[in-house]
């Protein structure tokens, strides 16, 4: 099966990330994306207790479409999300052979040098970057990882802006579910 993995905070999980897994879908015929919802992210503050939260959304979010899944490798983990050590989980799962595809946004990738073990992840995946902010600092200075700009329309659509804000760029089951559960507010 060839996957493709979506990490991330999910909080909230919005339609900017399903399109942009739909996208990957379309335009690399993966059999499957897996989204992968953090427990604990290293490089930001996040109440612990909305894990529950968030994986419960990119569930409700993600299930009318049989080529999405979710992993709850870093869920059950109940501590810091480090994504060489789901890579890893993911490769071993799924018996991926070759480089792991990874969707990841500008954003984060200019910080992917920092990242735990980063040059034993840069050996495991092969980034699919989609553009937010400024894309034209991605340059030579990622020599040694494997990784693609994503010719997509960019989207800058924020989850904190849609938690300050209202929520309507999330799907209908995912703002039943905040509204029920009074979350953000």
């Amino acid at each position: 099966m060839d996957i493709c993995i979506f990490p991330g905070t999910f909080n909230p999980i919005h339609r900017a990330h399903l399109s942009m897994a739909e996208f990957i879908l379309k335009n690399y015929n993966f059999d499957k994306i897996i989204f992968v919802p953090s427990y604990i992210p290293p490089h930001k503050e996040l109440d612990k207790s909305m894990a529950e939260h968030r994986f419960n959304m990119v569930k409700l979010a993600i299930s009318g479409n049989k080529k999405f899944g979710i992993s709850d490798v870093e869920y059950k983990s109940n501590g810091t999300s480090y994504s060489l050590i789901t890579v890893q989980k993911i490769k071993n799962e799924y018996s991926v052979k070759g480089r792991l595809n990874f969707i990841i946004g500008t954003d984060a990738f200019l910080n992917v040098k920092s990242w735990y073990k980063a040059d034993e992840l840069k050996e495991l995946v092969h980034f699919l970057v989609f553009p937010r902010g400024d894309d034209s600092i991605i340059n030579e200075e990622f020599d040694g990882y494997s990784y693609e700009l994503v010719d997509a329309p960019k989207s800058d659509i924020s989850s904190t802006e849609l938690r300050n804000e209202h929520y309507e760029l999330t799907t209908n089951k995912v703002k039943d579910y905040i509204k029920k559960y009074e979350l953000y507010n």
